[in-house]
This record gives C-alpha cells, structure tokens and sequence, in this order.
C-alpha cells in the first residue's frame, strides 16, 4: 500500500522541482525602478535599473545540477539527487566563497585613490566641480559608475550639494558618506584647505583598508579550512558512492531522508560560518537610508 504513495510522492516532489526550477531559470520580470535622465555629452539618457532574479552564472549551474540529478536518479534510483545536486550545484559556491568583505576592501582602496587625485586635481586651483569631471578619466574601476553618474549630474546642472547627497548614496558606505560630507563641505564654504582635508581623509583610508586587510586574512583561514573539508567530503562521498554496499542503507525511503537531514545540518553550518565571517556593516549618516534610520528612533 506503501509503494503507490511513496510513487506518487516521488513524482510531486520531482514536478515541483521542475516548477522551480522554470520559475527560477525565467527572467524576472523588470520592478519599478528609479529613473533619472541626465545630460552627457550634449544627449539625454536614461539611467534605469533593471535587477534579475538570478545572475546567468547560477542559471548554468542550476541547469547543470538538474541534469547531474535526473542522471543519478535514473542510474541509481536515487531520487534525493534530484534535489540535492542543483542545490550543491549553485550553492556550494556563494558558501565557500568570497565574502563581501572582499569587495568591498578593493572599493575602499578605490575611494582612497580616487580621493588622493582629487585631492591633487584642486591643489592646482580650479573649482570642485571641474575637478570632480577631471578624475574621471583616472577613476578605479570599482567606482567608476558611481563617479560617472555623479559627473553626469554635475553636468546637468545638478545642485553640488545634492549630486553629491546622491552620490553617497550610490557609494552606500561608511567611508562613502566621509568623503561625500568633506566635498559638502567644500562644497559650501569653498575654502583653500580643502585639498588638504581630503588627502588627511585618504590616508585614513589607506590605514583602514590595512586593518580591514589584516581582518580578512584571519577570516581567511577558517574558510579555507572549510573549502577543503568540503572537497574532500565530496570526494569521499563520491568514491563510497563506488562501493555498492556502503551506500545500499541510503537506498531506502527513510535512508534518502536521513541523508537528506545530515547535508541540510552540514550546509547550514557552512551558512552559519559565512555568517559569522561577515562582519556588521557600518552605519552611514548621509543619504536617504541615514534618514529613514534617523526616522525610526
């Protein structure tokens, strides 16, 4: 009486994942976005935002992982592999990954860099806003947009004081919001000494970027330490896998599902790691986030 209901169940839970799977795969429909149209070289475009669901990366390796299970499952029977191997597939890599602490280290180095130009650009005595447009040819790669779209407000016949609100909102960071609120500054009383307070503010930078480096190589080593395990975990399951009688208890109904269980406690130990190696994010004081924060309490 059993077998028709474990069938039946089988054949939902493989349907239901397909499901997802296309839900998954389609291209999410376009949100609402903000749009703003600016000026750039004499022509008006439209800076629009269009998020998707699910970068092609992880598409490949969601497809890759369905195919890899339905194999399995019609090799060995095994229908667990079916969800197992596409959740391995396109989540093994976000979890053993890079965290964000990373990226934004080599944005942190490209604040600093862009900073100390513009520093340079104003100790020749041309006025902010030119010297803001002339950094932009010299501006790191990991801030260029955010540059660029505040020289392109600049170029519309922004207010300097709100392109560059809005450009530490772009930036959405702590050390963002620092050199966001020195250009306010600037910006405001149009002082000599400015150059010298954005070239204080860079070596601040460059000082925190060390210590932010420092910090990820200690978290560096844990998560090295859990990329190998990993590896040779699956490496051992894949070579038990070979041996017919070892794996044979997993064969069963109730031995899927305790497989099931023990890779869902070890993934979210890998999750919980991650966690951990995340850091909190500093709080930012300018911008539209600043506000809604400063509204709340």
């Amino acid at each position: 009486m059993t077998t028709p209901f474990l069938a039946a169940l089988a054949a939902m839970a493989v349907l239901g994942g397909l499901v997802l799977l296309v839900a998954g795969l389609r291209r999410a429909a376009p949100r609402a976005a903000p749009t703003g149209t600016v000026m750039i070289s004499g022509r008006m475009q439209r800076l629009v935002t269009r998020p998707g669901r699910f970068s092609p990366r992880t598409r490949m390796l969601l497809l890759a992982g369905v195919v890899a299970g339905l194999v399995v499952w019609l090799v060995s029977g095994w229908l667990v592999a079916v969800l197992i191997l596409p959740v391995a597939f396109a989540g093994l890599p976000v979890l053993l990954g890079a965290p964000r602490g990373v990226t934004s280290i080599a944005r942190l180095e490209a604040m600093e860099e862009w900073t100390r130009g513009l520093a340079g650009v104003l100790t020749v005595g041309v006025g902010l806003e030119q010297a803001i447009i002339a950094t932009l040819r010299s501006t790191p790669d990991a801030i260029r947009p955010e540059v660029a779209t505040l020289v392109a407000r600049l170029r519309a016949r922004w207010m300097t004081g709100a392109a560059l609100r809005a450009f530490a909102d772009d930036l959405d960071d702590a050390t963002g919001d620092l050199i966001a609120a020195s250009l306010l500054l600037g910006a405001e009383r149009r002082g000599a000494g400015l150059a010298s307070v954005l070239e204080g503010l860079a070596q601040t930078v460059a000082e925190d970027v060390r210590i932010r480096r420092a910090i990820e190589a200690d978290r560096a080593k844990p998560r090295t330490t859990a990329r190998w395990i990993t590896y040779i975990t699956i490496g051992a399951l894949v070579l038990f896998a070979l041996n017919g009688t070892y794996i044979k208890p997993y064969g069963t109904v109730v031995g899927q599902l305790v497989l099931l269980l023990l890779l869902a406690a070890y993934v979210a130990a890998l999750a919980w790691m991650r966690s951990l190696a995340q850091g909190a994010k500093l709080p930012r004081f300018i911008g539209a986030q600043a506000a809604s924060n400063a509204g709340q309490l």
